[in-house]
């Protein structure tokens, strides 16, 4: 089915570090973002092309891993009608304030346990000073500090019942699900759009039967050169390159992981010009021995790219 469009977009999410000082020094001066307030053991950041005031919500935290993850609903009606589809799978938690920039917001969890909430009302991003743009139709100046991370693309989850998760989506967000990992044992990823791109989540098996951990965080950058620069970039700042640049089979994205100083795994992302525009788009199924191939070029998946989520579970060091 058509994504239903009630969920407008992947807002912000709300990163947890156990280093706070080093992660955000990594997030404006790597990646390039902005900070735009502070709220006792937070700071919120943006990326230079988002229209919303916050992109991430860093939290200084007692380990890292994801916290919430805000989704904007298209319209008032729309954020009713999904509260009330969430409210009777029985996974609701109430509505709360939301933080600086946005409304009261309905908080609830998928299967998994992953906090999430979704709102409609929002204030636009105003900048000022050397942050105004000088093209109008543009949400902040140009950084030229880092990556340079344009905007959020999107998140990827870990979680003990993909299937689970992917039903909950689908059904009760109305997203659309686009392509899936079935091994022989059954549904092992699956990638779900709310917009007209490729995906905005995703929710994969986690290999160590724990639930709520996080995978990826994902922010786009303009080119496949904004990606190598990346990598360039991350030799200079002392960031650990986990893999890449190479490109994906699914969804066929030219990335690079890299991880923050707390662990949380970041990927830098160019996805090009690759939307989902069909309203009746068939998922596209991936096999285990299409997935044993790799990627569709590049060196063969490091073995931490199956093995390590945040909070860490398990792990020796990196």
């Amino acid at each position: 089915m058509p994504p239903l469009h009630d969920i407008a977009h992947l807002a912000h999410v709300e990163v947890l570090t156990d280093k706070p000082v080093e992660c955000l020094d990594f997030y404006v001066r790597y990646l390039g973002m902005t900070e735009n307030g502070r709220s006792g053991d937070s700071v919120f950041l943006r990326a230079w092309d988002d229209y919303e005031n916050t992109t991430i919500k860093l939290t200084a935290a007692p380990q890292p891993g994801v916290g919430r993850t805000n989704f904007r609903a298209s319209t008032p009606e729309a954020l009713q009608r999904r509260v009330a589809a969430i409210e009777a799978t029985g996974l609701g938690r109430g509505w709360q304030d939301g933080d600086p920039g946005y409304g009261p917001v309905y908080v609830f969890t998928d299967p998994d346990g992953h906090e999430m909430g979704i709102y409609h009302e929002t204030e636009w991003y105003r900048p000022e000073g050397d942050l105004k743009p000088a093209l109008k139709n543009q949400a902040q100046a140009y950084p030229g500090r880092g990556v340079s991370v344009r905007r959020i693309d999107h998140i990827n989850y870990l979680g003990v019942d993909p299937v689970a998760n992917r039903d909950f989506a689908r059904d009760v967000l109305g997203g659309m699900v686009t392509e899936q990992i079935v091994l022989d044992d059954g549904v092992a990823g699956s990638w779900l759009t709310f917009t007209n791109k490729g995906y905005d989540a995703v929710w994969t098996r986690d290999n160590t039967g724990t639930s709520g951990r996080l995978h990826h965080l994902s922010f786009a950058v303009d080119s496949r050169d904004d990606v190598l620069r990346a990598a360039d970039l991350a030799l200079e700042h002392g960031v650990h390159i986990e893999t890449g640049p190479h490109k994906h089979t699914i969804q066929q994205s030219f990335f690079l992981y890299v991880w923050d100083p707390a662990g949380n795994r970041i990927e830098l992302d160019h996805a090009g010009a690759r939307l989902m525009l069909a309203p009746d788009w068939q998922p596209v199924d991936w096999s285990a021995a299409e997935r044993a191939k790799g990627q569709a070029w590049g060196l063969q998946t490091i073995s931490t790219f199956h093995s390590h989520g945040t909070p860490p579970v398990g792990e020796g060091p990196a």
